[in-house]
This record gives structure tokens, sequence and C-alpha cells, in this order.
């Protein structure tokens, strides 16, 4: 063996012993190895070998060198390979550099991978030389088969020309970062920022371009929620009671302060930091920074009071408190405070001192003055305490009450539509009857519909009933009646497995109130009381007499002080929580399952009961029961008669009426049963139209117009205008919301006529009638000595008239002009005349002065003539009655009376009462009086 020096490095301590030995010898480890490679090219082959591992044997023990050999044969001169020459490249170094690069881009690999991101580097000519495993999380593409790919390849060619800008610039040096839409294949559209980071030589050359690409759509919802969280608090800021504002953790006054701001006309850059002490009065300025910056450091509640200069210059007095918000380890992040404006309770204040000191100064050598004194001064605090507590109240309950009159003006306009589709309909209905008459299937259907109908407009009258805008007929009733009277029908509505017990107080008085409505009233309490007690168990009516007095109604803005009938429905029910009650009045709130109620049953007893100037009270205790006490004013007045309709044939007319009404199907409907009717129909589609009509001359005789109109010009506006031009006009006002327009206190304005929507096309004829007549009826009496000629229409043989005239004559007409003119008619002839305008007041009357002559309009505002004509006969068996009404046909059929047409003049009208006086004398039936 012979090498040369470089070979010393190799041969290590071997050397020069080496020199000149066999391999063998000179390296025994490598011989097994080395010895077949020899025999090889001692043959003329030539071996090499790339990156061998050897091992040599050292004395600090074995060493592996990485070599590159090359052997190659040596021939002697006649052509024989005599020897090997081996060529020896020692690249163990490299390979140690190259496993530890290898090792590095493994690590880095790893770490890459790990991180939840996408990373990739990209060289100049837009080819991937590196890519985590993030990325066929992405986009299915392994790493492995991205790299030497060019990025369009890889990606769509539209997402490339999204980016290449992006990356073109990166290229130039400059780093950026850019949010996109990437489209992640299981999570989909995902929000990701893309930062760009130049790589680049100490030269300034850039090599490539990194690529981190982050999943923003966490941070991004989380930035939307904060945002929306801001606008919240912003708007809490500027909703509550007083001036709000934020501090940073050391005290300072950062960022927007929009309630600090409109209080003081500091801009941003005016109060931040401590610039807000600027606003506060030079008096106080200073003692507030200190009493901040103690509350400050020592992460206390911070209470103070100082003056501050409000935007209009005005100097006003604030209590301020403040406190500080922590973060998880208990860390200030920032302070939250109040200004509220305690002016006007410092002057109270103040006011009561130098009150105080006035009275010390007067009985300053009486004894008991400084205890006096002294009592002010201690209770001065917890009356301020108690009236700013007695404001938070009433500001809740404002608000309360402020949201159900505007949830009530809500249902009303819904109501008032509602009520025109139910006009086309059901009208639309009562025409097609007609037509089908005969057809028994199609009058069935029609009937049917005509029911939809009905519930329709129940379903109407009680979201009028919860707005208060309903049209009540309240009377004079003693509930306990028909409490009792129900009493049949409650077992029938909440069934047999429901005990009822009744419970009345002697004595109970009288209330004002309508009694249909109180009617319904408690039959829904039933209803929700059987379904909260699930059919079985035990409901308690209660009547009592109860006197609401200043305590209760401080408590209870809405209740006047004063004696209230008290109805009270208990049940033994599932009871309800106190987050329920505040809700149970609204309309369509219900606790039942869906489509097993309306929602509206005590949304309507609520608006009737504080429509009639009552109030309502609900204790409930979940698993319990339930006990709600309807509160009902007291009436003073003997109790009215029940309102009973007329239900005889109806009959139309040949007059002119005027139709005003906006909804186009609405209008169609009316003109077509009005024509039907016989009459003569114009129309207009609102108010100022009306009044062109009327203006153009056209002769008119009645205005049938909606109350709700648009336009400037209202409807009482141009009933008022066309009777002033039409004095003899007669008026009739529809709507199925009044609007309080023609209603006020929850009954009609003295002399106005309303039918209310929906209507049968009986009622329209009975109510025209009625109108007209009574117009006729003031228009005749208007006219002096100008009497009709005389018609009469019996039922039997001609009856002779009485001798005698009875003295005392009860006139009952709720048209104050009839009313009047009337009165002389019967004053003129020799009568006692007792005017009333409603059943009630005749009522009153009847049983406290001698009445021998009844005479009686049909339609009164309340209880109708027919009852008020019954209970007469019951109190003054010996009056004679005599109906005088613009619907006769309404009474045909009744007994023991004489119907006296309208209009009538004088002579009919005394005619009328001896037909009577003979009618009592010979049992003959009814007689009908009028004139043409």
């Amino acid at each position: 063996m012979f090498y040369n020096d470089a070979y010393r490095e190799i041969a290590g301590d071997r050397h020069p012993l080496a020199l000149g030995t066999p391999v063998a010898e000179a390296f025994p480890e490598v011989w097994d190895w080395n010895r077949p490679v020899l025999a090889a090219v001692l043959t003329g082959e030539t071996r090499s070998y790339l990156d061998q591992p050897i091992v040599f044997e050292r004395p600090a023990g074995p060493q592996t060198l990485v070599l590159g050999l090359f052997y190659t044969p040596v021939y002697d001169s006649d052509g024989v390979p005599g020897g090997v020459l081996c060529t020896m490249i020692d690249n163990s170094a490299r390979i140690a550099i190259e496993r530890k690069l290898s090792a590095s881009e493994a690590e880095l690999r790893r770490i890459s991978d790990a991180v939840p991101m996408l990373v990739s580097y990209v060289d100049r000519d837009h080819v991937y030389r590196f890519a985590n495993a993030d990325y066929e999380a992405w986009f299915g593409i392994a790493p492995e088969a991205m790299i030497g790919r060019h990025v369009r390849d890889v990606l769509s060619e539209e997402a490339y020309r999204s980016r290449a800008s992006d990356l073109e610039l990166a290229l130039s040096g400059t780093s950026l970062v850019a949010e996109t839409v990437l489209h992640h294949r299981d999570l989909g559209p995902r929000q990701t920022e893309l930062r760009y980071v130049p790589h680049t030589t100490e030269d300034d050359e850039t090599l490539g371009v990194y690529i981190l690409g982050i999943d923003v759509s966490d941070r991004v919802e989380r930035e939307r929620e904060i945002k929306a969280s801001n606008n919240r608090f912003r708007t809490a800021m500027e909703a509550v009671h007083g001036v709000l504002w934020t501090n940073s953790a050391d005290g300072r006054m950062v960022g927007e302060q929009p309630g600090w701001s409109l209080l003081t006309g500091q801009t941003q850059d005016q109060y931040q930091g401590f610039g807000w002490a600027s606003a506060v009065h030079p008096d106080d300025a200073a003692a507030s920074v200190i009493a901040w910056n103690q509350a400050v450091s020592t992460r206390s509640m911070f209470v103070h009071e100082h003056r501050v200069c409000r935007h209009d210059g005005e100097w006003r007095t604030f209590a301020i408190r403040a406190l500080p918000i922590l973060d998880d380890v208990g860390e200030i992040s920032e302070w939250v405070g109040v200004h509220t404006d305690i002016t006007h309770q410092r002057a109270a204040e103040a006011s009561l001192r130098e009150h105080a000191d006035s009275l010390s100064r007067q009985v300053r050598h009486r004894e008991r003055a400084e205890d006096q004194l002294r009592q002010l001064n201690e209770t001065l605090e917890s009356r301020v305490i108690d009236e700013i507590a007695e404001r938070r109240q009433a500001e809740v309950k404002l608000a309360q009450a402020q949201k159900m009159e505007t949830v009530g003006k809500l249902t009303g306009g819904v109501a008032h539509d509602f009520n025109n589709l139910l006009q086309v309909v059901g009208g639309n209905l009562q025409l097609l009857m007609q037509d089908v008459a005969g057809n028994e299937r199609a009058e069935k259907r029609v009937n049917n519909a005509m029911s939809g109908v009905t519930r329709g407009a129940k379903l109407a009258a009680q979201l009028l009933a919860f707005g208060r805008r309903q049209a009540l007929e309240p009377k004079v009733v003693n509930v306990t009646r028909f409490v009792q009277g129900m009493d049949d029908m409650l077992r029938r509505a909440i069934g047999e497995a429901i005990e009822i017990e009744t419970i009345f107080s002697g004595g109970l008085w009288n209330t004002f109130i309508d009694p249909a409505q109180i009617e319904n009233a408690l039959l829904n309490l039933a209803i929700n009381a059987r379904d909260a007690m699930e059919g079985r168990g035990k409901l308690t009516i209660e009547l009592a007499n109860a006197h609401l007095d200043d305590a209760y109604a401080r408590l209870h803005e809405e209740v006047t002080p004063g004696q209230y009938v008290m109805l009270a429905v208990s049940d033994t029910g599932s009871g309800m929580s106190p987050e329920i009650i505040a809700k149970v009045f609204e309309p369509f709130f219900s606790t039942k399952a869906e489509g097993k109620g309306s929602g509206l049953g005590l949304s309507m007893v609520y608006g009737f009961v504080k429509q009639s100037g009552g109030h309502v009270n609900i204790y409930s205790e979940v698993g319990e029961g339930t006990t709600i006490r309807l509160y009902l004013p007291r009436a003073t007045d003997a109790e009215d008669l029940e309102v009973v309709n007329d239900t005889g044939p109806v009959t139309g007319g040949t007059e002119t009426v005027l139709v005003v009404e906006d909804d186009e199907e609405v209008r169609a409907t009316v003109v077509e049963m009005l024509t039907d009717l016989g009459y003569r129909v114009l129309k207009a589609p609102e108010a100022t139209s009306a009044l062109a009509v009327i203006e153009s001359g056209i002769p008119i005789d009645i205005l049938f117009t909606d109350v709700v109109m648009p336009g400037k010009l209202k409807s009482p506006e141009l009933a008022r205008k066309a009777r002033e031009r039409l004095p003899d006009l007669a008026v009739l006002f529809t709507s199925g919301y009044t609007e309080n327009s023609i209603v006020h206190g929850g009954k009609l304005d003295r002399g106005i006529e309303l039918l209310s929507k929906p209507y049968t096309r009986d009622a329209l004829a009975r109510k025209f009638r009625h109108v007209l007549a009574n117009q006729q009826q003031r228009r005749q009496v208007a006219t002096t000595g100008s009497a009709a000629p005389e018609l009469v229409t019996t039922c039997s043989a001609p009856i002779a008239p009485s001798s005698t005239i009875r003295q005392t004559a009860l006139l009952v007409e709720d048209d104050d002009l009839i009313r009047v003119t009337t009165g002389e008619m019967l004053e003129a002839a020799g009568f006692v005349v007792v005017e009333a305008s409603s059943a009630e007041e005749a009522l009153t009357a009847l049983q406290t002065a001698p009445v021998d002559v009844l005479v009686t309009d049909l339609n009164l505002p309340g209880a109708s003539g027919r009852e008020l004509a019954n209970r007469a006969r019951d109190l003054r068996p010996d009056a004679v009655v005599v109906f005088a009404t613009g619907d006769p046909a309404a009474v045909a059929n009744e007994a023991d009376c004489v119907v006296l047409s309208k209009p009538y003049d004088a002579e009919a009208l005394v005619k009328a009462i001896r037909t009577a006086e003979a009618e009592e004398s010979t049992g003959k039936t009814p007689v009908t009086i009028g004139t043409t």
C-alpha cells in the first residue's frame, strides 16, 4: 500500500507504518470489504462508490468516514493490471452538513405542518418550492405534488390572476398583507389573510416570497360581534337616563365619548386625557381630579359631585358614580361611569335648608327647635332617595304605558283595514245571497262564509278593545245580575270537571260599563282559567265593593282614587311567573300551544277595562294559581235596561246618497247594497272630491262617509262644511276604527250617528231609515205653520180618538233639535213635558214623576225605546206609549203601542197620543201614524 500526503488524514495514527504494508495488515477492519473490490479491479474493471461509509478502528474508538471511492487498474508494461489506483474524497463533513440540513428541513416541515396556517415558498418564476400540510387539508393537494409546479397549475387560472399582482409586488421586495376569500374543501368559503414576505439576500436581491395564509373567519366573526356589542353599548349609553362615559385603566378619558360630548359640547381632542376637567366648574375641578385619581389608585368605586358647564353655557350639578371593569386576571381594563343631573334635587334641598333656617330663627328660643331641625336634616336624604325611586318607577310605568299605547294604535289600524276587508266580503256575500235565493246548496255555502265574516268581526272587535278604540255603549248595571245570568253559559264553556263558586257581597254597587263587554271579559277569564287548570280544578268568581285609596293610586299611576266594583276570577291552575305576567296583556301573546288561542283574550279585557276608566290587577304564583281582579268604576244612578236589537223587516228608500269611502272595494260593495235598497247613489274616493260633488249643486239627502280618510280634509270637517252648504243634509259616519275623531271618553260625541264596520245589509237599511227620519223630523219642525196632510194606517178598524189628553208627557229623543221642537208641540197641546235624551234618563223620570204618556224614539244611544217601553209599562201600567221612529217596520209586531213615523207634525203627534189612549181602552192592535 502506497499513498500520498493527503491520505495521512485517513491513515491517522497508522501513518507512516502503513506505507509499504499490505492492505490486509494496514487496515484489517476494512479488508473484508476491500478484498473483492481490489480483486475485481485487478482483472481490469473500474469501480466507484459515492458516499460509502467506512469504519476505521481508532485508539479513541471506531470512526466512520463517508468516502467517495474511485478504483482504476494500473497496467504493467506488458498491459497486465499490476496494481490499483484508489482515489478517495472524504465527504464526511458534507454528509454531516447535509444530514443536519435534512434534519433542519424535517424540523421546519414539522413546525410548518403544526401551525394552523398555509405556509409556502414561491421563487421568482412563480414556482412552488415548499408547501406545508395545510395545503392538502384546504385544497386536497399533497405538498410533494406542489413542489416544482407553477402557481397557476396548482391554483385555478382565475385564482392566480387575482393574486399575481400581489405576488409581483412582493417579489419586488415589498411586504404586504391582503385579505381574500379561499374555499376550504370541508368548511367552504373562509375569510383568509395572506401575508407576503420577500426572501432577499444581503445585496437586496429577492430570491422568492414566503406566503402565509391565516384563516381569520373566526376573528372576523368575533370582530363583528364586538362591533355589534359596541353598538348596543353605545345605544344603551345614548338611551340611559344620565350621561355614560368610559375611561382607560389609568383613569384617562380616551376614545369616542358621545354622551360627554353631547352634554358639554367638547370635541374629542378637548376632553382627551384629563381635558374633561376644563368643563368642570373651576371651584370643583381640582377636587374632582384628586378624588378621581384616588379612586383609580385604590381601585374602588368613585362617588363624587361637581358642577359641569352644559353645551349651552348653563352650570348644572351632577352626581357621579364610576366602577372599574376587571379582566380575567383581576386587572382593571377600563372604568365606566355615569353623570346624573341633580340640579333640581339640590335646589330643592337648598330650598329646604333655607326653610329650616327660617324656622330655626323663629323658634330659636323654644326648646324643641334644634330637635325639629335635626329631624328635618336626618330625613332629608331618605326623602330625596324616595323621590328619586318614585321618579324612576314612574319612568318605567310611563315607558310601559307608551309601549301599550303604541301597540294599541297598531292593533287599531290593523282592525280598521281588517274591517274594511270584512265589509267587502260580507257585503258581497249578502248581495250574492239574493242571487242564489232558492239554491239550498249555494245558500248553505254563503251562510258558512258569513259565519267566517262574523268570526273575523269578533277578532277585529278584540283588537279594537285592546287598543281602546271601540265605541263603547256603557250603561248603569248591577254586575251581580249579569254573573248570575251567565252561570249556565260558564258551566258549558269550562266543563263539568271544574267546580264553580260564586261569592257575592251584600249591597253591591252599580257600575257604569258596557254589558256586552263585561260579559265577554268574564267569559274570556273563565276560559283562560279552564286552560290553566287543564280542565280540572276550582274556579272562584267574587264580587265586592272596593275603595282604592291615594296610597294605592301612588303605586299604580293609572288608577284614580275612588269607589269601584271589584270582579275577581281565581283559579287553582299552574300560575304564571313574573316574566309572563309582565307580557300577559300584550296582543297575540299566549302561553298556549300553537293553534290553541289567539292571544287576544286578556288584551281585550285589559283594553276594555282601561277604556271604561277601570283598573286590572293580577296576582299569580307558579303552581298555586292565578287571581285577576277587575276594578270597575262605581255608578250612583239606578240600573239601566238591557239592549235588545230590533229584528223586524227592513225597508229601503229613494233618497240620494253620497258615499265617501277611500277603499275602492268597500265603496263598490256599499254602492251596490244601497242601489239594491232603492237609493240613488253618488260616490267619492275622499273628502275633497266629496266636497266638490256637494258644491256642484246636485240634490243630496244623506252623506255616508268613512271616519278615517286620506288627505288634509277629514270626515268630521267634511260633514261640517257639507251641512253649511246643505243645511237639511243627514250625515251617517261608518268606520272600523274611529281614531277618537268622533268618539271621546269611550262614547260617541253628542249628535253623531255611527254605523260600525263590518255591518250587514239589514243594519245598513235600518240605520239609513233612522238617520233620514230624524233629519226629516228636524227639517219639518224647523218650518213654521206648514203642517202636512195626515196619513193613518191601521191593522184594524178605525179608532175613535179619545176626548181626554193626558196631563204629563215623558219625551225621550236623543236628537237635541227634535226633542226641543217636539217638546214645544206637546206644551202647545196642553201637556206638562218631561224631557230625556236616553232611556237611562227616562227611567229615572219614570221612577220620580207621574207620567201619563211616553213618547220615545226607537233607536236610542243606550237601551232601545222598546226596552224602555217595557219597563215603563211595569212602572206606570196606565201610561200610553207612542213610538216616534224613522223605522216603523222594526215595531210592526209590537202590541199595545202606536207608531208615529218620522217626519211628523204637531197634528200627527197629538193624533198619535189620542189613538194610543183609544188603544189602551179597546186593546186593539198597533197603529202606524205618519205625514206625507
